[in-house]
């Protein structure tokens, strides 16, 4: 297919997104980010209680869950998009969670009382995470189970087939990668010559510090939905040479300021870049290590190699049972990166605060059940109009 300008794309890519919000309620919820916190700044948002100031994920909807793998080649489950990261208040992450899994559950044809043992579920599994004993994992439902299978299995073959739908050396432009300017390929081929993209390339396991890199292709990345419209690039590099020569798939990301709301006077890098980087680095270790911020064309962003084994999770056609596992699993995922942040007494406040307000028919905080209730209807409202206006037209 023949790919727009670099000066032409902001069109087809608002388009695009609007295209992709509008394929269901659950992917409409995903791409509303600033939706979300429009409702939090009205009154009704403002009545969640005021967790400890800690790194939030700030868009924490299930979908940015799933398998990433670390420096030294070990995965687990944990929050994999962090652009929205900020010094928050941890309600924000309950809330955008649970609300994604009310959207799941209506995707899925459950029972409305599905939603409600979900939130149950999920306000269990997120304070397990406070305990003592956080090393007992509990059991993991049937799509965490098949995404961790798939991640410990995949290798550079795997990646290249789905991200760049080839494993020669090269990006094939068309739907998913579109042309560079000849600006931004100078500055991205700049960018792959400098110590610090050189350190984070060599420090995956089974590298040297001293392997040379070589950028092989590089593109504009049509990729993600909220996110869409802004600077995307993915870089191919050659780590090595001669038949030991490893392929790498960086994936460079622009950063900007956060929807999310921080708490005030939050100690937080100004640069957008940076904050991510952070940000990640406290929640999600393991994947915040293979991480840094940069400039690129005076634009704030923050680059990571993508690993195989770095998947998002698919909640489709979940059954009650399973439903009620992920959400409990997921929460503990954000539980435990929130608790790793408090001390002793600061998690004991929050879990007290966590108790309160509880009804004798549910058991979860009445604020979550009213903020998903109101989530849902809000969203739904949204998602139809935004049919009518995007849907309709194609």
């Amino acid at each position: 297919m023949k790919t727009p300008r670099p000066s032409a794309r902001l069109e087809p890519l608002s388009q695009l997104r609007n295209l992709k919000m509008a394929r269901s309620a659950h992917a409409y919820v995903r791409g509303s980010t600033v939706q979300f916190y429009e409702w939090l700044h009205s009154q009704p948002g403002r009545n969640l209680p005021k967790g400890p100031a800690v790194w939030i994920c700030g868009d924490c909807h299930a979908g940015n869950l799933g398998p990433t793998g670390d420096l030294k080649g070990r995965i687990d489950i944990h929050i994999r998009d962090l652009d929205q990261t900020v010094i928050g208040n941890p309600a924000h992450d309950l809330v955008r969670l649970a609300l994604s899994l009310a959207t799941a559950a209506r995707g899925s044809d459950l029972p409305g009382v599905a939603t409600a043992r979900m939130l149950e579920e999920m306000m269990r599994g997120y304070e397990q995470a406070f305990e003592d004993d956080v090393d007992k994992e509990p059991p993991r439902p049937a799509q965490v189970k098949a995404g961790m299978r798939s991640a410990v299995q995949r290798t550079w073959k795997h990646l290249a087939q789905e991200r760049i739908e080839s494993t020669k050396p090269t990006i094939p432009l068309g739907k998913h990668f579109w042309s560079l300017s000849r600006e931004e390929r100078s500055a991205l081929k700049t960018l792959c010559a400098t110590p610090d993209l050189h350190t984070l390339v060599t420090s995956l396991k089974g590298r040297n510090k001293d392997d040379r890199v070589k950028m092989l292709d590089s593109a504009y990345w049509v990729k993600g939905c909220s996110s869409l419209g802004l600077k995307r690039y993915a870089v191919l590099l050659g780590v090595g040479e001669g038949d030991d020569q490893e392929y790498c798939l960086l994936d460079i990301k622009e950063a900007i300021a956060a929807a999310a709301p921080r708490v005030a006077r939050a100690a937080m890098p100004r640069d957008n870049g940076k904050r991510v980087v952070e940000g990640a680095r406290f929640l999600s270790p393991g994947l915040g290590n293979r991480m840094i911020a940069t400039r690129v064309l005076d634009h704030g962003f923050f680059i990571r190699e993508l690993l195989p084994q770095d998947m998002k999770l698919e909640l489709d056609q979940l059954s009650q049972t399973d439903a009620m596992l992920a959400a409990g699993y997921l929460a503990r995922v954000v539980g435990l990166a929130h608790a790793r942040q408090m001390d002793m007494s600061t998690r004991a406040s929050w879990m007290r605060e966590l108790q309160a307000c509880r009804s004798k028919t549910l058991d979860a905080p009445s604020w979550l059940w009213t903020s998903v209730v109101q989530l849902v209807g809000k969203h739904e409202k949204g998602y139809l109009e935004h049919c009518r206006r995007y849907a309709l037209e194609h």
